[in-house]
Formats: structure tokens, sequence, C-alpha cells
């Protein structure tokens, strides 16, 4: 809506956490804060080391005890490695009912439930990655340069699917299109010609999403 502000990760990290535990909540902002600005300007979450660092305890001991409040308030999780994952990229959204998308009908603003765009996007967050569109070879499919693709590589392509494939030494985005044995990549956009790999084809995970931005 015109004239709200966007969060930022850091504010997100810390609006999660002080919603879900309010007990020290000076100390835990400042902690947050920091987490939220390494995740910012690195791209990645810290490791326990260097989350000691940023926040100033020595121990592995409090490191655990820190992560595990984090945890406990939603604000991140550890994947099957134990590395820090976030988990939000937004808090819980409204949810207001429907828009008509053809011919124009009243409508009411009436909350009908509240989602986390993770929970929407994201079916397995630590096999999941997002890439930024180059190009224009699905824009039939409704992906556009300077989009960011969501993609699982924990999910076993199948004929139909968008992948990220390896060709030949070559990455590339595109519809996957299995009749036996043979394999055809298919660009949604009728200038790209059918790819069918002369050596060899890595598929790297499935596309499950499209994020895009306006404004």
């Amino acid at each position: 809506m015109q004239g709200e502000k966007t969060l930022d990760s850091e504010q997100l990290f810390t609006y999660s956490l002080y919603m879900a535990r309010q007990t020290e909540p000076e100390k835990l902002k400042e902690r947050v804060d920091a987490i939220g600005r390494f995740h910012r300007d690195t791209g990645r979450m810290p490791s326990f080391s260097e989350l000691g660092e940023l926040v100033g305890l020595k121990s592995k001991n409090a490191v655990s005890k820190l992560v595990g409040r984090l945890e406990e308030a939603g604000t991140l999780s550890r994947d099957e490695k134990g590395r820090l994952i976030p988990r939000s990229i937004a808090g819980a959204v409204k949810v207001l009912g429907t828009v008509e998308a053809g011919f124009p009908s009243p409508a009411e603003e009436e909350l009908a439930d509240t989602l986390s765009l993770d929970d929407l996007l994201i079916r397995n967050r630590a096999a999941t990655f997002l890439l930024k569109v180059s190009g224009d070879s699905m824009s039939g499919a409704g992906i556009l340069p300077g989009d960011m693709v969501i993609v699982d590589r924990g999910q076993t392509p199948k004929s139909g699917d968008i992948v990220i494939a390896e060709v030949d030494g070559q990455w590339t985005m595109k519809y996957l299109r299995k009749r036996g044995d043979s394999v055809t990549l298919i660009a949604a956009n009728q200038k790209y010609p059918p790819i069918k790999p002369r050596n060899e084809l890595k598929v790297a995970g499935v596309v499950t999403g499209v994020v895009r931005q306006y404004r």
C-alpha cells in the first residue's frame, strides 16, 4: 500500500525476534541487528565462530545458547549440516481475499488469513537457492530479465518442469522435455531453438517460483 515502508533484512530479524521473545529486548536486538547486517552485506548467514565475534560472545556454549533462543523465536534455523539459515524473508503478511484480474468487480477488504512468504514459496529451505534471470528465453513462461527464480535442488526433475541445467559446459534455464531416452531443453520464446545435449546434461535444480519487484 502507498506510504508503507518495506522492511529490510535487519528489521525483519529484529521484528520476528521481538514478537516472539521480549525478554532482554535491547541486548537481543543489538545482536539480531548485527546478524542482519552481516546477512545483508555478505548474502549469507555467519558461521558459529563468526557469530561469536559479531555479538561479543567468546565461548561456544554461549553462542549455542543464543542460537537456540533465536531458533525458538523463529528468527533462524539450522540445515542438516548445522549451518545457520534465516527463517523468514518477510514476516507473516495479511491475506485479504482475492482480486479480479478480468472485468472489474466490487471488492471488500476482509482479513482471510496470514501467510509467511517463506511457507508459500519455499518447500525445502536447505535445498533452495535464488538466481537472478538474464535473457528473455523464458519470457513466454512469465520469467523476465531481472526476475529472481527460486530453485529447489532437492526435487527430481520431471518432463515439463523448468530447470536450471548445465548443457555441454554451459548453464541455462529451460523447460525439460523427456521422450524415452531422449532429453531436450525447450525455451519459452520461439526465437530460441531447442537444445539437445551432445555430450552431457546436469540438472542443478527445478524452478519452483519467481519473484519480481515492480518498484
